[in-house]
């Protein structure tokens, strides 16, 4: 369970030292430090439920969203996010893992997002089609529909589950992000399926 300092003090209200035994609750193993203020009392939970919590706004995508769906082979052992208006990439490491937050733009932020709730845990992350359009979004510019194409391959995509991904949910994505990238995206698949 995600525990807050807070949360903690609460509990230990009725010791002389609450401080004192959450430090002694993380030197035993029995919490763990997410970061400054935000524990993990599972030592086996997986990173992708503790992402949100870590840093917020976010919620998971990218490779991480990416490999979740099953659009790219590699399992991926980062927990990448999506956040807007920080104007920073962050990073932070503990035992979970590391978890990575980039900007996207604020427009583009709250669309294609669920939540799913897994193992008593609730964690927010990126359609497949979200997924692919941040992706875009961050990677390097393409000057052509060619380029596009040769970096769709680059990102090993599984070509039969990119074919059914939901056309016009990217559409209605790709103005959010003013990209050129994702302009070309658009550009490739109305050619593609003659729409």
């Amino acid at each position: 369970m995600i525990l807050t300092t807070n949360i903690l003090l609460e509990r230990y209200r009725d010791y002389s030292n609450p401080f004192g035994k959450i430090g002694r609750l993380v030197k035993e193993g029995v919490l763990f430090p997410l970061t400054r203020g935000i524990y993990e009392d599972n030592s086996s939970v997986s990173g992708m439920y503790l992402a949100s919590a870590i840093y917020g706004p976010s919620y998971l995508s990218f490779n991480t969203a990416l490999s979740y769906h099953g659009l790219i082979p590699e399992a991926v052992y980062d927990f990448t996010s999506a956040t807007c208006e920080k104007k920073k990439k962050k990073s932070f490491t503990n035992r979970f893992g590391t978890f990575t937050y980039r900007d996207i733009p604020t427009e583009a932020f709250c669309h294609g997002v669920s939540s799913v709730n897994r193992d008593g845990y609730s964690f927010l992350i990126a359609s497949p089609e979200k997924a692919l359009c941040d992706k875009l979004y961050e990677m390097p510019l393409c000057r052509n529909q060619k380029m596009l194409e040769r970096s769709l391959l680059e990102m090993r995509l599984d070509w039969s589950q990119f074919e059914e991904m939901n056309r016009k949910d990217i559409y209605f994505l790709v103005p959010k992000y003013h990209s050129s990238n994702l302009y070309l995206l658009e550009h490739y698949l109305r050619r593609k399926y003659h729409e």
